[in-house]
């Protein structure tokens, strides 16, 4: 008895042989346990048992009922007794057909014969005239007849939701199941509709009455299914795009059970108006919420739907509750739509979610017309324009950061010329198409509506009625009073995020479309920069141009100190490559000295203070999202306009805006952009950083072909932070080399800054920073053992005098990076003998001089002169059609890269139209009379003369240097 006790545990005190205290409570704890787990197991094992035991026996009483209920319906003349139908015929029914098909989520062979018969009964009660037929006088009975028959009608129009989901009208073996839909949809139309009920009296109308109401209660409640099972029914309908094919009315089971449909997804509207905040019988909230979360998410919701039935979606009475619960509780609509099952949805969902769907829809149905979207009076009558445009917003703003979240970014300035303003698409899904098309391609053509200028006009109209724009405002809160105030901000909400969307979704020409209804439509540029001005300025409107009167004038002093040090900037080496610089860009000295140089313009602190404007000196995050949407949507609207804008336009009409006015909006622009990038700028401010900068690119280019702003300007937001011409280069360089490309949307810098914005920095400054990058690279090459001593890597070529142009080209083209290396040249003679002579820089310094000379002339073919009196150079067209024409232009690209790194002068001057080509940037209209003064005149003319009187149409395509004018 001692050996099998000595590995027990003796309670009645401790040993060394014993375990712990702790070891004791520990398995005491997992015997508990397992004892529990052990009970729990055995509970569910009798429940399972118990639910299946119950399950078999439902199963074979309701197979059992519906054997005696099958035999009982063969005589139907015995069951015209409305009390015999609801004992004998409804009660069976619904259980038996409770069990065996709605609980098992099919509807077979024999069930849909069962339906089909206990409908048709039901049906010919209902247009009995004899109450004691007629199914209805149940409903209206006494208290338990209304009860029981109140109960059985929930159940039948539950029945009929789910037999709404398994129609499939696209599947070619679904005619009985068509049929049966048919039957039931019906049979809800005519219980919901009181005029169907055929013992209507004067003495029972008011209980006939709210017994309707109380179904369509139900019906519009989540609990019978009926907007899952309609959408379910929707998405397999087929899509149409072509307005042709829409127009034809179907008469076909499948129009009939999709109208039915509609009728009874839009009869709960009908029944009371839509007031949230008061006492109602009737809760529209939960039909109007459940509207939207299953039927506004439907993708192409419009397309698939027959044309006729359009109108039904469109009135009023059905829009106007569903704008405003989304609008009342939009947070959680919006939560629950990221929710929705899309499996059903194929790929549409995986591209665009229900919330874009919704967006599209909201547009299509409130601003859309089957004439393609030009009627004039599209937008519907009787529509909620306020509230229109604020849900619209709403979705949009959501859509975007779903976007966001997507891994989709923002990148780069939106141009005409190709996507780069695009939003960069998952490789997954960028060539995912639908059996009708492009899925985006389609997408975008539900928003076709706002795109049109009679939508923007119409929505200004109706913001005309409130004026409320002096303060800025947000959104509006979840109040029924702000619920119909419509302002230019809620409009600049809304056309910034059709802009982003556009952008996002329309890779072939982005955002296009909406600009250009927004930069042609009279007076709206002018509104949103009266509100900005006066956020901005608070209506300040005489110090800026006291100030650029002010700085126009120098005094004497300032006058001699100016020629003194310009004098002393001439000894050094810094003039020589303004020069070089200058020639290149076709810059005279006195335009040079005039416009960039910082010692020309030195003026008192507080004339460069007016230009540095106050309110935006912590950039884009320093202001309130009011401000940065109508900064965005005007930067983006007048950058498309300034492409038009010819110098007559901008300088003597001053059309949109005086030069006193463009003069403000410069300043803001480079107050905002110089801090924004000089500063960390989160993904949220991208778009309006993006729109600003362009748009003052096209400022300042305008300024340096004809000034309108004073130099000061450009210089005023750096002039406290500007850093040493050292410290900015090697800054550019590092940030340039080690910023990864993800990190590029985020990071904004010095380096940023001179590449963005580099006119905020003097243009001997400029200069002298384009020749510390020089110095940089050179060490880095030494370094890198690319150069390793004086003569060391240096490129030997033999030039002949009367062949230079070839030569080079031969020997030089092909070099890449070794280029930069000290070229060696022996020259020989036009008779055959090499030249005396060895080449300690002079050489090769005449090699470069000779070679551009030569191959710039224009009777060698590679280039031709302007028709300007400056005749400056730009490549020859028909340079293509000469033996190395293209490549020997790369090659003199080269060439000039050579001369510059060298710091050699090249006595020639380019085109300001190529040099913009070279940087990437657009041309003004002005400038096509360099290229082609005979199509720019036309141009003109076409441009300021009615089209009425042109009684003709004109397509003008302009392919010289790659470059295509749209007009």
């Amino acid at each position: 008895m001692d050996e099998p006790r000595k590995h027990q545990v003796s309670l009645r005190g401790a040993s060394a042989k014993e375990i712990s205290k702790d070891a004791l409570l520990e398995k005491v704890f997992q015997e508990r346990e397992h004892r529990n787990y052990a009970r729990r197991a055995a509970s569910a094992a009798i429940f399972i048992q118990r639910v299946w035991r119950s399950y078999n026996v439902k199963r074979q009483v309701a197979m059992k009922f519906q054997e005696e209920w099958e035999s009982l319906v063969k005589n139907e003349a015995e069951f015209m007794n409305v009390k015999l139908i609801s004992s004998s015929v409804l009660r069976p029914f619904i259980f038996f057909i409770t069990c065996l098909s709605i609980r098992c989520g099919k509807i077979l062979a024999r069930e849909v014969k069962c339906m089909q018969t206990c409908f048709k009964i039901l049906l010919e009660s209902i247009n009995s005239t004899d109450s004691r037929k007629n199914i209805c006088s149940l409903i209206v009975g006494t208290t338990e007849e209304r009860r029981t028959s109140t109960y059985q009608a929930h159940k039948l129009i539950s029945l009929c939701s789910f037999i709404l989901s398994e129609c499939d009208p696209s599947h070619a073996g679904s005619q009985d199941i068509g049929i049966l839909t048919s039957l039931a949809l019906r049979l809800v139309v005519v219980l919901t509709d009181l005029k169907s009920w055929k013992i209507v009296s004067d003495a029972n109308i008011g209980d006939a009455d709210a017994a309707v109401k109380n179904l369509v209660c139900f019906m519009g409640s989540c609990k019978s299914g009926l907007y899952v099972s309609l959408r379910r029914y929707i998405s397999k309908l087929d899509v149409f795009f072509s307005p042709k094919v829409k127009s034809i009315v179907l008469t076909d089971d499948k129009f009939l059970i999709t109208a039915s449909a509609i009728t009874l997804a839009i009869r709960p509207f009908s029944l009371t108006s839509f007031d949230p905040t008061g006492p109602s019988q009737f809760d529209v909230h939960s039909a109007a919420e459940q509207y939207c979360l299953y039927l506004l998410t439907i993708p192409w919701l419009t397309q698939r739907l027959p044309a006729v039935l359009l109108p039904a979606l469109k009135h009023k009475s059905t829009l106007s509750p569903c704008l405003q619960i989304l609008l009342i509780s939009r947070n959680e609509i919006v939560r629950k739509m990221s929710d929705i099952d899309q499996s059903s949805m194929g790929c549409s969902s995986k591209v665009i979610p229900p919330v874009g769907w919704a967006f599209a829809n909201i547009i299509g149905i409130s601003a859309g017309s089957e004439n393609d979207f030009l009627d004039s009076g599209a937008l519907n009558q009787g529509l909620e324009y306020a509230s229109y445009v604020h849900v619209v917003t709403i979705l949009a703003d959501n859509l975007i950061s779903w976007l966001h979240n997507a891994g989709w970014n923002e990148k780069g300035n939106q141009n005409l010329e190709g996507n780069d303003g695009a939003y960069e698409l998952p490789v997954g899904i960028q060539d995912k198409e639908t059996a009708c098309g492009s899925l985006k391609t389609s997408f975008m053509d539900l928003l076709r509506p706002v795109c049109q200028q009679w939508h923007l006009k119409k929505i200004l109209e109706i913001s005309k009625r409130y004026a409320h724009t002096d303060e800025a405002k947000i959104l509006p809160q979840n109040n029924l009073e702000s619920l119909g105030n419509l302002e230019l901000l809620d409009i600049a909400y809304f056309y910034s995020y059709i802009l982003r969307i556009f952008a996002a979704f329309n890779a072939m020409i982005g955002p296009l479309p909406v600009l250009n209804m927004l930069s042609f439509t009279p007076g709206f540029l002018g509104n949103l920069w009266r509100v900005l001005e006066r956020s901005i300025f608070h209506g300040n409107s005489h110090t800026i141009r006291d100030t650029y009167h002010a700085t126009s004038k120098v005094s004497g002093k300032k006058k001699e100190r100016i020629d003194k040090k310009l004098k002393q900037a001439n000894k050094d080496g810094v003039n020589k490559w303004v020069n070089v610089l200058q020639k290149f860009t076709g810059k005279s000295q006195a335009e040079v000295d005039f416009a960039d140089s910082a010692d020309d313009h030195q003026v008192d602190e507080d004339s460069f203070d007016v230009w540095d404007i106050e309110p935006l000196r912590h950039g884009p995050q320093g202001i309130s999202k009011d401000m940065s949407c109508l900064l965005h949507l005007f930067c983006a609207t007048y950058s498309h306009l300034l492409l038009v804008l010819d110098d007559i336009e901008f300088y003597e009409k001053q059309v949109p805006f005086t030069l006193e006015q463009q003069r403000r909006i410069a300043s803001v622009l480079n107050t905002l952009v110089y801090n924004g990038l000089s500063c960390s700028v989160g993904q949220q401010n991208g778009s309006v950083m993006d729109s600003a900068i362009r748009c003052l690119h096209l400022m300042y280019e305008r300024d340096c072909r004809h000034q309108f702003c004073p130099p000061g300007l450009w210089l005023s937001p750096a002039r406290r932070s500007r850093p040493p011409i050292a410290i900015a280069a090697r800054t550019h360089e590092v940030l340039s080399a080690n910023i990864r490309s993800e990190d590029a949307i985020v990071v904004h810098s010095m380096s940023s800054v001179i590449t963005s914005m580099p006119h905020v920095f003097p243009f001997e400054e400029r200069v002298q920073m384009f020749r510390e990058f020089i110095n940089m690279d050179k060490v880095s090459r030494k370094m890198a053992g690319e150069v390793a001593g004086p003569g060391s890597r240096s490129v030997e070529i033999v030039i002949r005098r009367g062949h230079i142009v070839e030569d080079g080209f031969r020997q030089l083209n092909s070099l890449g990076s070794r280029l930069k290396s000290s070229i060696h040249v022996s020259f020989v003679s036009e008779c055959g003998l090499p030249e005396a002579g060895l080449d300690y820089g002079g050489l090769s310094k005449e090699f470069l001089t000779d070679i551009s000379k030569a191959a710039f002339a224009p009777e060698y073919g590679l280039f031709s002169q302007t028709s300007t009196s400056d005749r400056l150079l730009i490549p020859n067209a028909a340079a293509r059609f000469l033996e190395n024409g293209i490549p020997m232009i790369e090659f003199l690209g080269r060439v000039v890269g050579k001369a510059l790194y060298e710091g050699i002068l090249l006595d020639y001057s380019f085109s300001h139209v190529f040099v913009q080509k070279l940087l990437g940037r657009y041309s003004f209209l002005d400038e096509l009379s360099t290229l082609d003064p005979e199509l720019y005149r036309n141009l003109m003319y076409v441009k300021v003369s009615p089209l009425e009187d042109l009684a003709c149409y004109l397509f003008v395509y302009y392919s010289f240097l790659k470059m295509t004018l749209l007009i």
